[in-house]
């Protein structure tokens, strides 16, 4: 599976987060919990460069917390300030406030060293579509000021934010990359819905989460649609979910790509529990 795809708006917000990156003292990079590597854009990290920076697993309450601790780890091991979020969490919030404050002090205490003035700490706000970040930016901000929605790429333009007293924050539009060099990544992706569905076989997609349900969350996948680890056979994995949600057509044949959508939507509401698509160690 090859996707390739690379929006006009896309490229130029590329070019505008390079030109961008120079008016702020660090980054805060948010990610998805339920896939925190697949969800960080590597053309991002190589834009980057050797910016300071934090990094916001969003989503927390939909990963499996156990993963989500190991992430945080992963990512603290590389000097890299990690916060779990659940935007609806007022905590979480004022632990981004805190961790972000933290990063601008430091800025702050090295132009005092040189004898300039502090001011108001300045951040960029960067992540893929569909992570969160506008509905996060609201949080922040404490009112709606970004535009918010459940599908990939609503904000197409840059912003900037007070939050509070301790910072100021650059919106930037959602990018992905052109080409997912891992079929893995774009099979994740897809599966929390950052990616259009029409852009892949949604069955295939779901078969891919079946098969990692089946080897990390046997139990769910028991639990919710009486599927056991020893059904491997994918027909009859689909047909088994069909028969057990009502994913029947006339006849009493059972839809596929009803059973597809079926099990993607139970993942992404996380009505199938709290998962993870990823480990730390993969």
């Amino acid at each position: 599976m090859t996707i390739q795809w690379f929006p006009g708006h896309m490229a130029k917000a590329r070019r505008e987060i390079e030109e961008k990156l120079k008016l702020v003292d660090f980054v805060v990079e948010l990610v998805d919990a339920r896939a925190p590597l697949s969800s960080q854009n590597p053309m991002l990290q190589q834009v980057l460069q050797q910016k300071r920076k934090m990094i916001v697993l969003m989503k927390r309450d939909l990963a499996d917390q156990k993963e989500t601790d190991h992430w945080i780890t992963h990512f603290e091991q590389m000097d890299i300030p990690a916060v779990a979020v659940n935007v609806n969490d007022r905590a979480d919030i004022t632990q981004i406030i805190q961790t972000a404050k933290a990063l601008g002090n430091e800025k702050m205490a090295k132009l005092q060293k040189k004898g300039i003035k502090p001011r108001a700490a300045r951040a960029m706000i960067v992540g893929i579509p569909n992570v969160g970040k506008s509905t996060l930016i609201n949080r922040l901000a404490n009112k709606k000021i970004a535009k918010t929605g459940d599908r990939p790429g609503i904000t197409k333009h840059q912003l900037w934010i007070k939050v509070k007293k301790d910072f100021e924050l650059l919106d930037t539009p959602g990018i992905l990359w052109p080409k997912f060099e891992d079929e893995m990544v774009g099979y994740r992706l897809a599966a929390i819905g950052t990616i259009k569905d029409q852009l892949l076989s949604l069955q295939d997609v779901a078969a891919f989460v079946i098969n990692y349900l089946q080897q990390h969350y046997p139990s769910l996948m028991e639990e919710r649609y009486d599927v056991d680890r020893q059904m491997t056979d994918m027909w009859d994995v689909f047909t088994q979910i069909g028969k057990k949600r009502g994913a029947l057509e006339s006849g009493g044949n059972v839809n596929f790509d009803k059973v597809a959508e079926i099990v993607l939507q139970d993942l992404r509401t996380g009505r199938l529990g709290a998962i993870t698509l990823e480990t730390a160690l993969d």
